[in-house]
């Protein structure tokens, strides 16, 4: 079976990393036909958009996609392509998976902790209203009439949005997940102590949905208490669930924990539609120069390797990474244990090391 997916390249460093990924998922032997359609910088430039209208129809009509890093230029109105992809395709699940290699420099060993996000609601929403604009004044005055709170006129204003609907979707996500990749636990985190109708309704949300998963074990764990523990006692934790802005700094947290944001690969999901991606962004220094980490990329493959059910293929991938990071030659600069290692390697000579890997399997 032939699998048709969008790829999106994206900016920076992007082309250089989803090319080493495109030739890897090739290189198992199952078959693509690609659809290359670029957004971001790149995409604007040349077609007037940073998300084209043909690029958004062709992840609807393919419902997988894989992209690079995108950068979102200053003053074009998006606040983030990533989050206005999302919002657009309605991509509702940010899956982020942060497991330990052997060979990659971490803090932590043997170390898997699956972070799911929630990605359209809650301060990521966008609602803002800009100090002294009469849009403020007018929700300020509201504020006051109704709680009685003043606040100083030069005040910018943020609305977190979290809904009943939105909050049990994420849950049965992060259950679903649970369940179906032999996991044990879910942890639903807040701050339900402090921000009562928002993250109170995401914590009994989250109470209610768990009893539907006996065979799970389920708590919850306050978002500060919960930093604290990651850092101290880590392996406690199996699969967390949290509000959007939650979510980006935990899952950033958890990636430094195994090794950083190269080696975290991610996946964006929704109605029968998936965006896989690295987590890291486009890096513009770097760009052309054959020198950045392709292993986020990749392993963002193994995910969608999985998610079209090639799931043989995506053992044999990322059997083929977990040896070439083990034995650490080919192996770009930063996962070298000193960074000025002369024997790295570049983007693609590090490909070449895990495709020679997996014909010799």
């Amino acid at each position: 079976m032939k699998h048709t997916i969008t790829l999106i390249p994206g900016d920076g460093v992007g082309p250089e990393v989803t090319t080493a990924a495109r030739r890897v998922l090739e290189a198992t032997g199952v078959k693509f036909q690609w659809e290359i359609i670029n957004a971001g910088a790149e995409a604007l430039e040349k077609e007037g958009s940073l998300l084209p209208d043909r690029l958004i129809e062709s992840i609807k009509k393919n419902k997988v996609a894989l992209k690079g890093p995108t950068t979102t230029p200053i003053g074009t109105g998006f606040r983030s392509v990533n989050v206005a992809l999302r919002q657009i395709l309605n991509l509702y699940a940010c899956l982020r998976p942060c497991r330990t290699y052997k060979g990659i420099p971490s803090r932590e060993k043997d170390l898997d902790i699956t972070v799911v996000r929630e990605n359209t609601e809650d301060l990521y929403v966008g609602i803002e209203f800009e100090k002294g604009t009469a849009e403020a004044g007018r929700f300020l005055s509201l504020i006051e009439a109704t709680t009685g709170t003043k606040t100083s006129s030069d005040t910018g204003v943020g609305i977190k949005l979290i809904s009943v609907p939105g909050t049990e979707r994420i849950v049965r996500f992060a259950f679903d997940y649970a369940r179906a990749n032999g996991r044990k636990k879910v942890t639903t985190v807040h701050k339900a102590n402090i921000m009562k109708f928002t993250d109170g309704l995401f914590l009994e949300v989250s109470r209610q949905v768990a009893k539907s998963y006996p065979d799970i074990e389920f708590d919850d764990r306050i978002i500060d208490d919960l930093c604290a523990q990651l850092v101290q006692r880590p392996h406690q934790f199996d699969v967390l669930v949290l509000p959007n802005l939650y979510g980006d700094i935990v899952s950033d947290l958890c990636a430094g924990l195994v090794g950083g944001l190269g080696v975290a690969p991610g996946a964006n999901v929704g109605e029968g539609l998936a965006v896989f991606e690295p987590t890291h962004g486009s890096a513009p220094r770097y760009t052309g120069m054959n020198k950045v980490d392709p292993v986020a990329t990749i392993l963002s493959g193994v995910l969608l390797l999985r998610h079209v059910n090639e799931r043989a293929a995506a053992d044999r991938l990322e059997a083929a990474v977990a040896a070439v990071l083990a034995e650490g030659k080919s192996v770009t600069y930063d996962l070298k244990s000193d960074r000025n290692d002369p024997t790295a390697v570049g983007t693609s000579e590090m490909a070449d090391a895990i495709i020679e890997r997996m014909s010799n399997a």
